[in-house]
């Protein structure tokens, strides 16, 4: 069968490479992508929601609540990749106009997830995850055209 289509599709005369049969058969058709994109959006808020509840638990909860945060965030930065393709979702988040801002938002992640491990600053991680908040609000706006330019605008007008 797979003979039958590369001879109809005029690609008979030449010999698919590794590759070109990995591509074609990790391809997703848009349906899955889209309920690939709908489930992993889903568990990021749902992680996110979960870490909010949790941050209610004595000794604990502070750090319950970094961890989940950061996944939640994680997964709902994953789920883009769904839509796009990784690769091209890993050009775009290191195009210039988003550099900083990707860099910033990552940094967040790690350091939010260091703090509530490594050096059990339960502070510190809350201060990091405010900072991943907004990190990732940056990150999300800089694919909206005039967006940071509006946002920047509304911020000067408020303080002056």
């Amino acid at each position: 069968m797979d003979k039958l289509k590369r001879v109809l599709s005029g690609r008979d005369t030449e010999e698919p490479s590794g590759l070109a049969e990995v591509i074609d058969a990790t391809s997703l058709g848009w349906g899955t992508r889209v309920k690939g994109f709908i489930a992993c959006f889903a568990i990021g808020c749902l992680c996110s929601i979960l870490g909010s509840c949790l941050l209610w638990i004595p000794k604990k909860g502070l750090v319950l609540f970094a961890v989940f945060y950061t996944l939640g965030n994680i997964a709902s930065l994953g789920s883009t990749m769904f839509l796009m393709g990784p690769m091209k979702q890993l050009k775009r988040m290191f195009e210039p106009t988003r550099l900083i801002a990707t860099i910033v938002m990552l940094l967040c992640l790690i350091l939010t997830l260091c703090s509530a491990f490594w050096w059990r600053k339960a502070g510190l991680a809350l201060l990091f995850c405010i900072l991943q908040f907004f990190a990732m609000a940056w990150y999300s706006i800089s694919f909206i055209p005039y967006a940071r330019d509006a946002v920047k605008k509304c911020v000067s007008v408020c303080l002056s």
